[in-house]
């Protein structure tokens, strides 16, 4: 029988802030605790303030790592991405967010890391290493990576031209790619409101797909034009 040891996280004599704002983090039970908890009262609220829905939960892969890329409207996009997922795989998904809106203040750094586990992503400089770290965490079986090719939240409902970085993520591999349209995201909350309305929600998810012999570009149109046509 294995003697059990227990090993302190290594960045325990660190601030808290700090500790927060480095990627990946080390593991830390209250943290869990917190976002498992905030998790399941948000998909309380989105059921019924909302009146969410939820189509095409079957084509979520059961095991291994895969992406989640979605349209986005709202700050609310990733908590309808999450509440999409079984609560068991809630602490190996990884929204990436934008690190110069999120990781600047105390306030925002809490809520990114704490309860959404999210991302750091530079969305103008230092785009290589946040796509390498995106690779990296894909790497290891079982995580999830949740992806806003747009770039930031849309100003007209319309969805936006992708950026080709999920392309330069995804062309060439294997990785299972899920398209996602949300509707009534930017009804809901629009970029600029400081309180949702209690507009209906929907989340459709689709079958994934996959990019082995595709360019960058090419994989950000059709994923984007396939997101457009999703009911």
């Amino acid at each position: 029988m294995n003697e059990w040891r227990y090993e302190p996280a290594q960045d325990l004599d660190q601030p808290v802030v700090e500790r927060l704002r480095r990627f990946p983090r080390e593991p830390d039970m209250s943290v869990y605790a917190v976002r498992s908890l905030a998790a399941l009262a948000c998909r309380g609220w989105l059921k019924l303030y909302h009146r969410m829905e939820i189509a095409g939960r079957e084509h979520l892969p059961r095991d291994g790592s895969f992406v989640m890329v979605a349209n986005h409207a709202s700050h609310l996009d990733v908590l309808c991405l999450l509440a999409a997922l079984p609560l068991r795989r809630l602490h190996h998904a990884f929204p990436a967010a934008a690190h110069d809106y999120f990781f600047v203040s105390a306030p925002r750094l809490a809520v990114a890391a704490i309860f959404v586990n999210a991302l750091p992503f530079e969305r103008q400089i230092h785009l290589r290493q946040s796509l390498e770290l995106c690779r990296q965490l894909l790497a290891n079986p079982g995580n999830i990576l949740i992806l806003f090719p747009e770039g930031t939240r849309t100003q007209t409902g319309e969805i936006g031209a992708f950026r080709p970085g999920v392309g330069w993520l995804l062309a060439g591999t294997e990785i299972p790619v899920l398209p996602c349209r949300l509707e009534g995201c930017y009804q809901a909350l629009p970029k600029g409101a400081c309180w949702p309305r209690p507009y209906r929600l929907r989340l459709a998810i689709g079958a994934p797909r996959t990019y082995p012999r595709a360019e960058p570009h090419a994989v950000a149109d059709d994923l984007r034009q396939v997101i457009y046509e999703m009911h």
